[in-house]
Formats: structure tokens, C-alpha cells, sequence
């Protein structure tokens, strides 16, 4: 009984290794392939990530998607193709935690806008003087002019934040933050004259 001599895999190239690999979807072809970049892909993603931990950790997924897209792709010549696919894993990961970032920030600025909000404008806790500052603010907001008043509604009584006002009003962030700005002023100096005028509430 004969048996087939096994192939050193140490002594093919990377496109044989890669073609083997095709034909028999041995982990160990793309093992060795892996060995022989495993510096490289460190220092792209370093490059791109500037952090180790994070760097080590897409080098190891790495592997794992390579012995996925091998399958798929036909691979001419196997180093540059690596590092492309490298540099793509490191921008993926990039854009998605910048959208995470981005949606952290929303939240907090939200949140800021909210303590902002009962901070300008605090509301006792008793009822009847609760709806009196109510109503105090809401003909206070009708007489602020289309812009403050649209930017304050969004931003206070509907907790956006200023992207989000911005978004919605067409309005540059500049020009947002100013109606804010003078909004709220205007909005404090009617109320604060209102309540010691002691003049009757309209209904």
C-alpha cells in the first residue's frame, strides 16, 4: 500500500499555499500564511489603531477571516491583497466607534440640555405654581421670534440636541446655538418681568 508523500508547506509560496487552500480548505496552509505576515499585520494595525490591545485583537480576527475570504476570492498575489484587507478591517472598526462616539456625545448633550433646561428654568414643586411657570413659558416662547422660537421648542421641549436642531430647522450650528443663546434670554427677561409684575396669567 502506497501513500502520498505530505508537501513540506514551508517550502511553497504564498500562492501556492493559497491555491491549496482553494482545493482543500486546509487550516494549516492558511497557518502558515499567517505566520509568515503575522508582524506585518501587527504594524498596519497598529498604524491605523495606535493601540496595542486593539491592534492584537484585529490581528486574530484576521486569521479567522481569512480562512473565509480565501475561500471566496481569487487571490493573484497574496501580500498586497493582505494588506488591504488588513487596512479595511482597521477602518471598519475605526468608523464604527466613531459612530459610537457620535451617538455618546447626542446622549450626553442631551442630557446637559435637560440640566440646562430645569437649571434656567426651575418649576416648583408645587402644582398650581408649576402650571403658572408653564403658562408663563409658553407665551413667553410666542412672543420670541421664528427662529428662537423654533430652536428653543426643539431644544428644550423636545431635548434635541443642537445637531438634531440643526438637522430639523435647516439652520447652520452657528446660527442654532445664537437663537439659543438669545432665545433663552428673551424668554427669561418676559418671564422674570410677568412674575414680578404680578400681572393676571392669561388663560
Amino acid at each position: 500500500m502506497f501513500f502520498r508523500k505530505r508537501v513540506n508547506i514551508k517550502s511553497l509560496n504564498d500562492e501556492e499555499l493559497v491555491e491549496r487552500y482553494q482545493k482543500d480548505y486546509d487550516p494549516e496552509l492558511v497557518g502558515e500564511l499567517f505566520e509568515r505576515y503575522t508582524h506585518l499585520v501587527y504594524l498596519v494595525c497598529m498604524k491605523y489603531l495606535k493601540d496595542p490591545m486593539e491592534a492584537e485583537d484585529v490581528s486574530m480576527q484576521i486569521f479567522e477571516k481569512l480562512l473565509v475570504d480565501l475561500r471566496k476570492y481569487n487571490v493573484r498575489k497574496f501580500k498586497p491583497w493582505l494588506h488591504t484587507v488588513v487596512k479595511n478591517q482597521c477602518l471598519i472598526l475605526l468608523e464604527k466607534q466613531k459612530r459610537e462616539r457620535t451617538r455618546n456625545e447626542n446622549v450626553q448633550e442631551k442630557e446637559r440640555s435637560r440640566m440646562e433646561s430645569e437649571q434656567e428654568f426651575y418649576l416648583p414643586s408645587d402644582a398650581q405654581l408649576r402650571e403658572e411657570q408653564l403658562v408663563l413659558m409658553e407665551n413667553g416662547l410666542k412672543m420670541l421670534n421664528e427662529h428662537q422660537r423654533a430652536c428653543l421648542e426643539l431644544f428644550y421641549l423636545q431635548q434635541k440636541s443642537y445637531q438634531e436642531v440643526s438637522d430639523a430647522t435647516g439652520y447652520t450650528m452657528k446660527e442654532v446655538k445664537s437663537y439659543i443663546q438669545n432665545g433663552k434670554r428673551n424668554l427669561k427677561k418676559h418671564m422674570e418681568s410677568i412674575s414680578s409684575s404680578g400681572l393676571p396669567l392669561e388663560d
